[in-house]
């Protein structure tokens, strides 16, 4: 599986990528991530310019606080990422009143081999790129965050899963067995500021029936 991530800040990205399971699989070749930066579709900066980078925010139409990223330099980036994929492509555009994103959606869009993520900054993306293109608005929850490379990286990592081989152990994939929100592993005892801490009877007693229902009225 290939993401593309449309991101003023691929940076962000280095060290959630660059751990534990995300990291293994990018190395394994389960997983491959490419950032397209729109500030790299824009014209370059003007000679004689103080700036060191060029500024593709621009103040709202309409009135208003914050500032506006121009499509433009959006379109290009996403085009750019169309044209790696070389095939069908799926394009979700982070947006807080999106569709809810869930382990559902998750497993419907890990058949696409090629995903873009196109992620927002300020009072957002100048909205004529959704005319050019076609893309499904997704949200990660009912609140308004600074930027959308967190839920970028939050859709990266429950996407990824649903690939086999990511885990290792595909059986490890909660959605797919009874599992719990308590776990417990080793001492089966443990003493803390004269109080003994034990793990539930019911896991040790190697009732399989009985493991299941416990794990069931605790999900």
């Amino acid at each position: 599986m290939h993401f593309h991530i449309i991101t003023l800040f691929p940076g962000a990205f280095d060290s959630y990528l660059g751990e534990s399971i995300l990291k293994r699989a990018l190395e394994d070749k389960k997983l491959k991530v490419s950032f397209y930066n729109p500030r790299d579709f824009a014209p370059p900066v003007p000679k004689g310019s103080t700036l060191k980078t060029v500024r593709i925010d621009k103040p709202p139409y309409g009135g208003g606080p914050g500032m506006v990223i121009q499509a433009e330099p959006v379109i290009k980036a996403i085009a750019a990422a169309e044209k790696k994929a070389k095939g069908l492509v799926k394009i979700i555009f982070l947006s807080p009143s999106g569709k809810q994103f869930d382990n559902a959606y998750a497993a419907k869009v890990s058949k696409f081999k090629h995903i873009i993520i196109v992620s927002g900054r300020y009072e957002g993306i100048d909205a004529r790129i959704k005319k050019v293109f076609k893309m499904e608005d997704v949200s990660i929850g009912p609140f308004v965050l600074t930027g959308g490379e967190l839920p970028a990286m939050l859709m990266i990592d429950t996407i990824a899963r649903q690939v086999e081989g990511v885990l290792g152990n595909f059986d490890s994939l909660e959605e797919k067995r009874v599992s719990s929100s308590e776990v417990y592993t080793r001492p089966e005892v443990f003493t803390y500021k004269g109080k003994n801490y034990r793990v539930p009877k019911v896991l040790l007693s190697g009732h399989a029936a009985k493991i299941e229902e416990w794990k069931k009225k605790r999900k």
